[in-house]
């Protein structure tokens, strides 16, 4: 590949590998299936100064950036993926479902 290739040129040219080695597979993803990622769900955000958060006590409530049954942000190793809901899994046991797949541009 040369250095003048441009984008289109070298968007084509992934299509075109793409097309030659066929759909992809689960089989394809074995190798990557022991690894282990973090999952993080955030139910908001809050900002505020280093002063409000030292008078912070016990039973104080920080309010946040989301209202009341409004989809929480699902972040894969830092990355936001998906939106979802927060569901009760056993008695004492939470967990999210998820709602929507954020699909955003990979960096780089």
């Amino acid at each position: 590949m040369s250095d003048s290739m441009d984008l289109a040129e070298l968007t084509d040219s992934a299509a075109s590998a793409s097309e030659q080695t066929g759909p992809r597979t689960a089989r394809d993803l074995e190798a990557v299936y022991d690894i282990p990622v973090t999952v993080s769900a955030v139910l908001g955000k809050a900002t505020m100064q280093v002063s409000q958060l030292l008078k912070l006590g016990r039973g104080a409530v920080v309010e946040l950036d989301r209202k009341l049954g409004e989809a929480i942000d699902i972040y894969v190793n830092n990355r936001l993926v998906a939106r979802g809901e927060v569901v009760m899994v056993d008695d004492n046991r939470l967990g999210v479902t998820m709602t929507e797949i954020v699909k955003g541009d990979r960096p780089g």
